[in-house]
């Protein structure tokens, strides 16, 4: 088990390091450079000069780069010139909200999900089955934007009963206190991992209904409830752990679309919005957690599952 940590920890570093090269590469090729971003198509070229030299992008990129990783370290994320501030301040301002947007709409995913999965699983071939198939199907084709315009237009112009825009509260307490105008945000994230925890959870439920401690514990004469609920159900959540710490981008990418549809003040519409201006700073800060978080997310979900399945630690916790 030990090995196992040790070996993902440093494939995990080996990750983190190669995506923010490639961003700090893909960025830095912009035209105009972030010389440009930051001063304006107006500035003269003495200008730009006197800002490279300052910030050092006059140097080799490999210089750039370390230096990069070195402010990276000591929690440095530059300084965002469009809204004059620190990068880490409007992280630190904007993250939480983020966080708390993509949990709701995870937790709620799961929570429809798991007993959908297990419907299919247990009616395979049957109606129920096919029924649940087809609705997640077309919630995983449909564009996030499309579900959430349509969700808006039932929900607040159709049938009044929900606010079209997400809360606007300073802090993650303010937010919650409008629970109502949460709903729709929520919501319309659920949707786009909906489809595939169902589809998953139905899956890895088929393939532990085939096990042989199933047909062992139908043969002692337990009751199916409590032999699916038990034993299949519970064997089945293990893998979708690891599906949770995969889907980090997944909902990072679905936020982006949720925040800027509903004027959520979260860091997917401050990524919307840096995008339009060219902040580089704010796209290399936010590129970079967004990787990181998917890296960690991903190696505790591996180090979750390795731990509560009796399986992988009989196995040796992977190896």
């Amino acid at each position: 088990m030990g090995r196992y940590i040790l070996r993902r920890c440093g494939q995990a570093v080996v990750v983190v390091l190669l995506v923010t090269f490639l961003t700090f590469l893909l960025l830095h090729n912009l035209p105009g450079g972030a010389a440009r971003s930051a001063l304006g198509l107006g500035a003269t070229q003495a200008q730009v000069d006197a800002y490279n030299q300052q910030m050092g992008y006059d140097q080799p990129f490999i210089t750039q780069y370390v230096m990069y990783l070195s402010r990276l370290a000591s929690g440095d994320l530059g300084f965002s010139f469009q809204m004059n501030q620190p990068v880490a301040d409007l992280i630190a301002q904007r993250l939480p909200k983020t966080v708390l947007l993509s949990a709701l709409a995870a937790a709620l995913a799961l929570f429809i999900a798991i007993p959908l999965g297990a419907i299919q699983a247990t009616r395979r071939g049957k109606l129920p089955d096919y029924a649940v198939t087809w609705v997640a199907l077309f919630a995983y084709a449909t564009p996030l934007f499309f579900s959430g315009m349509i969700l808006i237009v039932l929900f607040s112009q159709t049938i009044p009963i929900l606010p079209p825009q997400a809360p606007q509260g300073f802090g993650v307490l303010e937010i919650l206190a409008d629970w109502q105008s949460l709903i729709l945000p929520v919501g319309t994230l659920a949707i786009a991992t909906l489809a595939a925890y169902t589809r998953y959870v139905r899956s890895t439920m088929i393939d532990n209904l085939q096990e042989n401690y199933i047909r062992t514990a139908r043969a002692k004469g337990l009751p199916g409830s409590r032999v699916v609920v038990r034993h299949a159900l519970r064997n089945s959540l293990f893998p979708v752990i690891s599906l949770l710490g995969m889907y980090i981008p997944v909902l990072f990418s679905g936020a982006l679309v949720v925040e800027q549809l509903f004027n959520y003040p979260g860091m997917g519409l401050m990524f919307w919005q840096a995008t339009q201006t060219r902040d580089f700073p704010i796209l290399l800060a936010t590129t970079t957690i967004v990787a990181i978080a998917t890296v960690l997310g991903s190696l505790l979900a591996d180090i979750a599952y390795a731990v509560a399945d009796p399986r992988v630690r009989l196995s040796g916790g992977g190896e």
